[in-house]
């Protein structure tokens, strides 16, 4: 799904995003228009400012895809959306089918040996939930003044509320798994969701049209 869907689900303006996020109009219009490329920074900020998971950034703008419309998706190899961040070289391949109601969330991360990223969960008004597990390589985080280094098998659970770094620090490429979930829906795993990643209201049977 574009910024620009999104947006208009949300019945946003630029000027509203560009409040709720921290990041300029300009840069939003220029996203919107794929005059440039979105760092991990910047998406970060627009998908925390916008109560979204990052994934929904990276979703398609169609969802006809035949296997997306099954009461129980499928996301095919082919068509999981892949994102690089132009500065860091990380890229991150969405795995959940776009049309999935799961309030959990895959992805598929490398991030090249020596390389690292830094998140501002920091300006998120409810943090977000993940765990992390490692497949191939090490990774150091930071989060505040703490740091761990994960080596291959390692899993790590984390509440993404304060700024976190992802430095690649083996000689090997960094190769792991991210599983996200909002925080407002730890609590509630059977309240389906919209494709933005809001919980969507339950209405009991009889009422539905």
């Amino acid at each position: 799904m574009s910024l620009k869907q999104l947006r208009d689900e949300g019945g946003l303006s630029i000027e509203k995003v560009a409040s709720l996020t921290g990041v300029s109009r300009a840069m939003i219009s220029k996203i919107e228009r794929a005059e440039c490329s979105a760092t991990a920074t910047v998406l970060n900020k627009l998908s925390v400012g916008l109560g979204v998971l990052l994934p929904t950034l990276f979703g398609p703008a169609s969802y006809s895809a035949p296997r997306l419309g099954l009461r129980n998706p499928v996301s095919s190899r082919r068509d999981q959306p892949v994102w690089q961040d132009p500065k860091s070289g990380y890229r991150r391949r969405t795995l959940t089918p776009a049309t999935s109601t799961h309030i959990l969330q895959l992805s598929d991360s490398h991030l090249p040996a020596g390389a690292q990223v830094m998140i501002d969960n920091s300006i998120s008004r409810a943090g977000f939930q993940q765990q992390i597990w490692m497949l191939q390589g090490q990774m150091e985080l930071r989060f505040g003044n703490d740091h761990c280094v994960l080596k291959a098998g390692d899993c790590i659970a984390l509440t993404l509320n304060r700024p976190t770094t992802f430095h690649s620090c083996g000689k090997t490429p960094a190769h792991y798994l991210v599983a996200t979930i909002h925080d407002s829906c730890a609590g509630s795993a059977g309240a389906p969701r919209s494709r933005t990643g809001r919980t969507a209201e339950r209405h009991p049977p009889a009422r539905q049209p």
